[in-house]
């Protein structure tokens, strides 16, 4: 089953619901939730989601937001080996590299963002959700 790694900016679109980007990405999640594919996001996803969710809805309501997410996405796995990493890539920003070597650890096929040049020294292939639907229809 593929694996996909959710880029924070897609999981925003997905919780704020944002147009043009939500349709795709709500799709994706859909695929999740019937098992057709696994979603993988890491641990500073949630906390930047919340942080950045916080200043538009109630703590409570993007909580359960990301209750309700969590319960059709894996967490990857932010370690020592994996910030040794970040350090030491061609990434130009410390987060994406952090986002780019977590993907790898949870053996994601593909990255989901709408920021791929964030993402231009990836071995994985980076892809729009739009995207990604597209490739598998």
């Amino acid at each position: 089953m593929r694996k996909l790694f959710l880029d924070i900016n897609v999981m925003l679109d997905l919780f704020s619901q944002r147009i043009p980007f939500y349709d795709s990405v709500a799709k994706i999640a859909t695929l999740a939730d019937q098992k057709k594919l696994i979603l993988v996001a890491s641990p500073i996803s949630f906390t930047i989601v919340d942080y950045v969710l916080s200043k538009f809805e109630s703590s409570e309501i993007v909580l359960n937001k990301l209750r309700r997410f969590r319960i059709i996405c894996e967490v990857g796995s932010i370690d020592e080996e994996t910030i040794e990493k970040a350090l030491n890539s061609d990434f130009e920003d410390f987060e994406d590299a952090v986002q780019y070597f977590c993907a790898l650890q949870a053996d994601c096929s593909v990255i989901i963002t709408r920021n791929g040049k964030d993402f231009k020294n990836s071995n994985l292939p980076i892809m729009t959700a739009e995207e990604y639907l597209s490739s598998i229809a």
